[in-house]
């Protein structure tokens, strides 16, 4: 039997997949007999939300958070930073089990015919290195603020000649690790990490 997944999973999932885009108003009773659940676990779920910074309160329940481009990229450099302390943590702490994942999920993305699943494949060799950090407290921080900013994800990232470009940039973080050259792979994540946040700066710019 299928285990339903719980209201906060649901409601967060539908606010970083921009179901439920940003200024949306959330009614606890709405969207309870939206989920089937009562509105008490919803507004549980809102509350944690709320923590997590996905979610404000409003007078009839919460709206999810808009944000300025100031605040988007105070996001941006704080993620700069963070994966910077990942990319020289992994050079140092991964172990081979890691280097066999790393080297195999970056294959696949490379492999993938079809741009969409080689950019998901790409977010997840993402995750895989912050697990070859072994730094849980570096690990959770840097979910809530890809969560933060994936209601705003630019639709330029998706275009092809950015995804050549994930691809040479990520090859070279991935060549760092391998070497456990951890400065070489700080240095390197800096750069992908400040073009991508500049190609999101260019798009926000031409709203």
């Amino acid at each position: 039997m299928h285990q339903q997944s719980s209201p906060y999973k649901q409601l967060r999932d539908r606010i970083t997949g921009r179901a439920y885009p940003p200024g949306s108003l959330l009614i606890p009773a709405a969207v309870g007999a939206e989920l089937g659940v009562s509105r008490t676990p919803v507004r549980e779920a809102l509350q944690r939300l709320e923590y997590e910074g996905l979610v404000s309160q409003a007078s009839r329940g919460y709206r999810v958070r808009a944000r300025t481009n100031e605040e988007l990229l105070e996001i941006y450099d704080a993620r700069i930073a963070l994966e910077s302390a990942v990319a020289f943590s992994a050079a140092t702490r991964r172990s081979e089990i890691d280097l066999a994942r790393l080297s195999r999920m970056f294959d696949n993305a490379v492999a993938s015919a079809d741009p969409e699943t080689a950019l998901s494949l790409h977010r997840d060799w993402h995750h895989a290195l912050r697990e070859a950090a072994h730094n849980g407290t570096i690990g959770e921080l840097m979910d809530r603020l890809d969560a933060q900013m994936a209601p705003f994800e630019a639709d330029q990232v998706r275009a092809p000649d950015n995804l050549a470009q994930i691809e040479i940039e990520h090859r070279e973080i991935l060549a760092a690790v391998l070497a456990a050259d951890a400065e070489r792979a700080r240095t390197a994540m800096i750069a992908h990490q400040i073009r991508t946040r500049d190609l999101r700066i260019a798009a926000m710019a031409a709203h």
